[in-house]
């Protein structure tokens, strides 16, 4: 065969995967919702097991989301991007097939649990990856970076919102600010591998800002959730919830370090099977817990805990690292999570010109604040390029949909925004990797001009 033909054989087997694709999820997928609805009735009928639709509606939304996450992923695209796309057309069976029987399982108290524990395994796997000698290291380029990541969206995303919707009121408008301010460290690493950039000066600027931009956002989440719950907007209190979530990161951080190395030697020299992943899942519910309890919102706990869990102190040939043994758990809750978020998108306000104008409105606010952190990066051709990392400081993804989740929660978000914010990640998300792209290909060109000119 020749070498065109090979190509075309290729180009043809992988046409017919996506295709077997489609089908799979838009026939294989009502259908299973079709046979809840027959199991709920059983149920109702007391001729089958209460846990059966839970576990039927459990293997739709898993089927869902690794059926989206590999037609996203076979488009050089985020699989979160797949799982959010088809929880939207999980959301929305009734109005696209007429099969209500998902809607209360979707609502279901179990099922909910999942999604809540896939959220806290995502913050902590984000700590298992962030590494606090590399955040230091990046040094000050990185943080100054991040603050201006935090601040500029944060004062755009609240003008805009109250530009746009200024019936919201002030708890609206704070809280779409703070959402604006989170950075998908994972998308980003994920491009930046892809484009094999990662050993770039820009790659390690963007990676170091965009982990202590989380940082800062969580403290953030914190402060504004406490000037929501209490009411006021006091000096006193925004101090007083800066305080708390400070001390508690930064203590738990140092406490955890103190702590991790006199725990890992006795989790080492135990024979016990899984004492590992077991211990890593005691530190993570033990310091969401303490969060909760000091009222700052759990995922916060789960990322510390990631954070001071270094695998260093927990060396066992007979067990794999802690982020490999936590692996397959992410795979299964986390895209629960995402599934879950996209199905209560109400698919008609997408086609709401209202809610399409709020979600452009504040995807624009969203890219322009990100691209303002290029102030505190070099101009000339030896620095890192400015546009690139404001590009790559872009993609909001899970943590934007973390803060959009608590403000729904809070009742400052309601249906209608909550549809603009999930837009808002679909665009971010999708952008992203084009325009890295094209901006390392021009800074190259930019580069290859630099050294002809001497």
């Amino acid at each position: 065969m020749t070498k065109t033909a090979i190509r075309s054989s290729s180009k043809l087997k992988k046409f017919t995967v996506l295709i077997l694709l489609v089908l799979l999820g838009t026939i294989v997928i009502p259908q299973l919702a079709g046979a809840v609805s027959e199991i709920n009735q059983a149920s109702n009928n007391h001729h089958s097991d209460p846990i059966a639709p839970i576990i039927l509606a459990f293997i739709v939304i898993l089927l869902a989301a690794k059926i989206g996450g590999e037609l996203f992923e076979r488009f050089k695209q985020p699989a979160v991007l797949g799982e959010l796309i088809f929880g939207i057309l999980i959301g929305n069976l009734a109005l696209l097939t007429g099969i209500h029987s998902l809607e209360p399982l979707l609502q279901n108290e179990s099922i909910d649990i999942m999604a809540r524990l896939g959220v806290m395994i995502l913050l902590f796997q984000v700590g298992l990856e962030s590494n606090i000698k590399e955040m230091v290291r990046v040094g000050i380029s990185s943080f100054i970076i991040a603050v201006i990541g935090v601040a500029a969206p944060m004062i755009l995303g609240y003008f805009v919102s109250s530009l746009i919707v200024p019936e919201a009121g002030f708890n609206t408008h704070l809280f779409i600010g703070a959402i604006l301010t989170a950075t998908s460290v994972g998308i980003t690493a994920r491009v930046l591998k892809d484009l094999n950039k990662l050993n770039t000066a820009e790659a390690k600027i963007i990676l170091g800002a965009a982990v202590i931009d989380d940082v800062f956002g969580l403290i953030l989440l914190s402060i504004v959730s406490g000037i929501i719950i209490s009411g006021s907007i006091s000096a006193g209190a925004v101090i007083s919830t800066s305080l708390i979530s400070i001390i508690f990161l930064f203590g738990s951080i140092m406490a955890g370090l103190w702590l991790s190395p006199i725990i890992g030697r006795w989790v080492s020299k135990m024979k016990v099977e899984g004492m590992k992943i077991v211990t890593a899942f005691l530190f993570l519910f033990s310091m969401s817990y303490l969060a909760d309890m000091v009222g700052l919102a759990t995922i916060i706990g789960a990322f510390a805990a990631g954070l001071v869990l270094d695998d260093v102190h927990f060396r066992n040939k007979r067990e794999h690292h802690i982020e490999v043994l936590v692996r397959p758990l992410y795979c299964i809750f986390v895209p629960i999570f995402f599934v879950l978020m996209g199905a209560q998108v109400k698919l008609e306000a997408l086609f709401d010109s209202k809610i399409i104008l709020i979600a452009l409105a504040l995807t624009a606010a969203a890219i322009i604040g990100k691209q303002v952190c290029g102030l505190g990066v070099g101009f000339r051709c030896k620095k890192a390029d400015r546009l690139i990392v404001g590009i790559g400081m872009i993609p909001r993804g899970e943590v934007g949909l973390i803060f959009a989740i608590i403000g729904k929660e809070l009742g400052v978000i309601n249906d209608s925004l909550f549809s603009a914010i999930i837009i808002l990640v679909i665009l971010t998300t999708l952008i992203s990797p084009p325009l890295l792209k094209w901006s390392f290909a021009r800074q190259e060109k930019k580069l290859a001009a630099c050294r002809s000119q001497k």
